[in-house]
């Protein structure tokens, strides 16, 4: 046999090894990739239903199993599977050795059932490998400093094969899964979605983030993170899958994918101080539980008071709301109301930031469908809004027709290729970067000051269909372009506000054409500031990384800078101060990230 001229790793998920009959499928698969003369790294999860049996077992026995018993359990899920591929390569006349996170010498933190991979040893496997063996390795699990199991959490074992991939300078990273790739929408729950040939990192993050089913969010930020490819394909077929890496299927494009996160939870909290700190006393008592935060909804104050909105899992209710009632015993509120059947619907598309109307044409969308919109968060890559759960897949099907995404993208125009990213795209230079590194390390690209914007905002807007899609289609009217929107709970008592940035020699426009709108939608009054200041934080693990907001929050906090705006994405959190203070609070954001900075 000729020596390996690459090595690849191959993931296996829970259905594409439920049955014996799949195992040896699999099995083909790499042993035909191995005889294409790759090296191969196979990454297997539990079989099936596995851990659904394991996670009902220990319920039978006990209301709350430790965390760390849990681990224990549910690892022995994927050790079954790696034995099991094992012997399937091996009763097909190849060799393969089958691999714990543990022996692999996978090392992570110590927090149970979610823990982080912080190093990687790659000599046992690269010596299996010279050796001519196909590894399979255990997904989803590793040990800790102690030496104690740990599991990694939603989506470990695809963590676990991106990881592995870019310690040995793989030169892909093959998913299979029960899909045929990555689709424009869950095709489960709108049929009409269209599988893409590829969509860059940053897309996918927000997706997966959004709950597209195909790829977790710490894989993706792993991927992003250490410029690994990332191949999804079907276990069932030899069909072409999608590529995940630095290009856009097509930049022609305004929008690759939408999204729908259904569960969630809204909580507001009603006329907080608007002064310096209430934001970091309410999200750091919140990150210490390890809740993970979505879309933080603050607008501008009025009379001293804000709102703050935000959104969590709404099975994180009950020890959100604990830790709200902690922080009210410091700051006063108003009023806290929360929602527990909302749902998030979200567009995402790399070519948004340099194309307008998107936002409108979402927002008209939803108005045209009847559904209601409760908040607005946009990023320079997302728009996100908050819905009523009964509304949710109504919403989704509206915006995704109207982006016509399941359409193929118009063949790209000559001089209109997407851009590779920046990042190292040889294995041998990722390798090196990856010695002596925490993998799952906070990586922060920029930290950004724009202080060419203004603000507008609208009060009392009424709470009904359409408000949002027809001041945006008259600001568009006017040739206005919109960076920043932010629209806080509609079920204020006082109505929502809505409020935007836009380039700062057209906010007198701006404000003449909202004053118009304004009074005939017998909204309240229309605010301006021609002298704002956008701090934005952007970089690789913002969601998984609770305490990025906090950092934040708490640096401006320490220099007296008072929090306007804030809205968050997976690769963002943008916050609007006063313009005068822009460049101290620049300077106290990059001394806060100095550590991960890079």
């Amino acid at each position: 046999m000729s020596l390996p001229t690459s090595l690849i790793v191959q993931k296996f998920g829970g259905t594409s090894v439920a049955d014996s009959e799949k195992i040896l499928a699999a099995a083909r698969k790499a042993i035909r990739a191995q005889q294409q003369g790759h090296q191969v790294v196979m990454v297997v999860s539990a079989m099936g239903k596995n851990t659904d049996l394991l996670i009902g077992l220990a319920g039978e026995i006990t209301d709350r199993p430790s965390a760390r018993e849990m681990d224990m359990l549910l690892s022995t899920g994927e050790q079954v599977s790696v034995a099991l591929m094992a012997m399937a390569i091996q009763s097909l006349g190849h060799q393969a050795v089958s691999l714990t996170g543990a022996q692999i010498g996978i090392k992570t933190d110590s927090i149970h059932t979610k823990a982080r991979i912080k190093s990687i040893s790659t000599e046992r496997m690269q010596r299996l490998l010279d050796a001519g063996n196909i590894v399979i390795a255990a997904g989803f699990q590793g040990i800790d400093e102690d030496f104690n199991i740990t599991t990694l959490g939603r989506g470990g074992s695809d963590t676990t094969a991106v990881a592995l991939a870019a310690v040995l300078g793989a030169t892909a990273c093959e998913i299979y899964t029960d899909v045929d790739g990555v689709y424009t929408t869950d095709p489960r729950v709108l049929p009409e979605a269209r599988r893409v040939d590829r969509i860059s990192y940053e897309e996918m993050l927000e997706l997966a983030s959004l709950g597209a089913g195909v790829m977790h969010n710490r894989s993706i930020e792993f991927a992003k993170k250490f410029s690994v490819p990332i191949h999804v394909r079907s276990s069932l077929s030899d069909a072409p899958g999608s590529v995940i890496g630095t290009q856009v299927e097509s930049d022609a494009q305004s929008v690759s994918g939408a999204a729908l996160l259904k569960k969630e939870a809204r909580i507001t909290l009603m006329g907080v101080p608007d002064v310096p700190g209430t934001s970091l006393e309410f999200f750091s008592r919140i990150a210490t539980r390890n809740v993970s935060v979505d879309m933080i909804v603050q607008n501008v104050g009025e009379e001293g008071k804000a709102d703050i909105s935000f959104t969590i899992p709404s099975d994180e209710l009950d020890v959100t709301m604990e830790a709200v009632g902690a922080a009210r015993e410091i700051v006063p509120v108003d009023d806290v109301t929360h929602d527990q059947h909302t749902s998030k619907v979200s567009v995402v598309g790399l070519a948004m930031a340099r194309q307008t109307g998107v936002a409108e044409r979402m927002f008209r969308a939803l108005a045209d469908a009847d559904v209601n919109i409760q908040m607005i968060t946009t990023s320079e890559i997302k728009i996100s809004v908050l819905v009523d759960q009964d509304a949710a897949q109504q919403a989704l099907r509206a915006v995704h027709k109207v982006f016509e995404l399941e359409k193929p993208p118009e063949v790209l125009a000559a001089g209109n290729q997407p851009v590779e990213a920046a990042g190292p795209t040889n294995p041998a230079d990722v390798v090196d970067r990856l010695r002596g590194v925490d993998m799952e390390q906070l990586t922060i690209d920029d930290v950004l000051l724009d202080a060419s914007q203004g603000r507008i905002t609208i009060g009392r807007v009424p709470d009904s269909p359409g408000m949002a899609a027809k001041v945006f289609e008259e600001v568009a009217a006017a040739g206005i372009f919109v960076d920043m929107i932010v629209q806080s709970y509609t079920g204020h008592p006082d109505g929502a506000r809505l409020s935007f940035t836009v380039p700062r020699k057209t906010l007198d426009e701006s404000v003449d054409v909202v004053r118009r709108l304004a009074a005939s939608f017998n909204c309240g009054s229309v605010s301006s500031s021609p002298s704002i200041a956008k701090l934005s934080v952007s970089g690789v693990g913002l969601r998984s990384h609770t305490g990025v907001a906090i950092r934040m929050f708490r640096a401006l906090a320490e220099a007296n800078i008072n929090v306007q705006m804030i809205n968050t994405s997976e690769v963002r959190v943008n916050v609007v101060v006063d313009g005068e203070q822009g460049e101290l609070a620049l300077a106290k954001l990059q001394a806060a990230f100095a550590d991960v900075l890079r």
